[in-house]
């Protein structure tokens, strides 16, 4: 019986890890732990500005509770959800939007942001202080429709 358990887990883990394989190498390994598990996620709307191409926050909104965040969380770091293989320079449209996490629920700084840019075609993701952008593939339809929901919720009185 405890040989059964150990093999059954040690499928479990590998069968995880394959799963995240190449998300856990696109974020690295800090950043995909507090996308899973940060106390504090903000939305946040961007909008250029002329200082170098620096993004701001022109709207901000705590979904750590939000319907969804949960689901959100776990998408972002299942590798079937990206479009590994397309070149994410021809479907880098500019950001619009980025989720912030946050180690420490007070803290003013986000540990780790990530920018997100939709269109048309789909859209890409990537990691603000970390090189590297990956298309997004399957998940483009289901963020698209749960960040305009969450920004219309914002937008609500």
């Amino acid at each position: 019986m405890l040989a059964l358990a150990v093999v059954l887990a040690s499928f479990a883990i590998w069968y995880q890890r394959s799963q995240t394989r190449r998300c856990l190498e696109f974020y690295g390994s800090d950043h995909a732990r507090r996308i899973q598990a940060a106390p504090r996620v903000e939305l946040w709307q961007l909008a250029p500005t002329a200082a170098g191409g620096r993004l701001d926050p022109v709207g901000r909104t705590d979904i750590s509770t939000a319907r969804g965040v949960v689901h959100l969380r776990r998408g972002l770091v299942e590798d079937a959800n990206f479009a590994w293989n397309r070149p994410p320079a021809i479907d880098r449209p500019p950001p619009t939007l980025a989720l912030a996490f946050y180690d420490d629920g007070a803290a003013a700084d986000p540990a780790t942001l990530l920018v997100v840019g939709l269109d048309e075609r789909g859209g890409a993701i990537e990691v603000s202080g970390r090189p590297g952008v990956v298309a997004l593939g399957r998940i483009a339809a289901g963020l698209r429709t749960w960040f305009a929901e969450a920004v219309s919720a914002r937008a609500r009185p």
